[in-house]
């Protein structure tokens, strides 16, 4: 599915895949975050042969609502909800500037915490 919309300058598409892409790079860049991690051995036998941006990042979009979630691995010794909830407002804030587009939800997952 992709996110379509229209402005002055023409009919606009993104590719949820677009979306994974600057989602992954905006948590990397967040303090605490080590990772982002897939779920299931498909997800790690796929994360082993390439390290996308997209990995642990899943996007579901209906109409102009854009639905994130995200499998995160996070430093040792942090506060979870600290990092996590700057997690989701740099997200929210990055994706909604990117696409012009509102997101209704980020849900993070943490599946792992290393030192």
């Amino acid at each position: 599915m992709a996110v379509k919309t229209s402005n002055a300058y023409g009919k606009i598409t993104i590719d949820d895949n677009a979306i994974a892409c600057v989602t992954g790079h905006i948590a990397r860049e967040c303090y605490g975050v080590i990772d982002l991690a897939s779920q299931g051995f498909k997800g790690s036998f796929k994360s082993v042969k390439k390290k996308s941006l997209s990995n642990g990042v899943k996007i579901k979009t209906i109409g102009n609502r854009i639905y994130i979630d995200l499998d995160v691995i996070l430093k040792f010794g942090v506060s979870i909800s600290t990092v996590t909830d700057n997690l989701k407002s740099s997200i929210k804030y990055g994706v909604e500037s990117f696409t012009g587009m509102i997101i209704d939800s980020v849900n993070i997952n943490v599946v792992g915490v290393r030192v």
